[in-house]
């Protein structure tokens, strides 16, 4: 059977093309338009949160998925990046979302082409079964870059 859960995110206009956003979990900011759509700098973005959505949320499922693959998860960083069309009525589509995950990964006393894989079957599975990245129209691009570190090289 299914079961659901509900988020919140409550949301204030506070002057101009700026807002307030107090999400569920406890965070509060300021969000604006960007810039370059007569937004503030500085601030939160509806497009920023997006990408910044699908990249934390591919990649806490990396880290569940590292557990239960036995990795020993040294690091991981991840450039996201969002490409947009803006059509000539103004309508815009995220077309793509871009992640460039950078990881480094102990092999320990295993072979690190063993390790490789399975590190390269739980980016799969991060991506199989992350929330947002499998509620978003864009195209998911993960260019991945595996570092096995083996005993002598930390």
């Amino acid at each position: 059977m299914s079961r659901t859960a509900t988020y919140r995110a409550d949301v204030t206009w506070t002057g101009e093309h700026l807002g307030r956003v107090a999400l569920g979990n406890g965070p509060e900011m300021a969000f604006s338009a960007p810039p370059d759509a007569h937004g503030h700098p500085g601030v939160l973005t509806p497009e920023d949160a997006f990408v910044a959505a699908v990249n934390t949320c591919v990649m806490l499922m990396f880290v569940w998925a590292a557990e239960r693959y036995k990795l020993q998860l040294l690091a991981y960083e991840c450039r996201g990046e969002g490409t947009k069309r803006i059509d000539l009525d103004r309508t815009e589509t995220f077309t793509e979302i871009r992640l460039a995950p950078r990881i480094r990964i102990a092999a320990g006393a295993e072979d690190p082409a063993a390790v490789r894989a399975r590190a390269q079957r739980a980016l799969e599975g991060a991506q199989k079964y992350s929330l947002v990245a499998n509620s978003i129209k864009s195209e998911l691009i993960v260019e991945p870059a595996i570092e096995i570190v083996t005993e002598g090289a930390r």
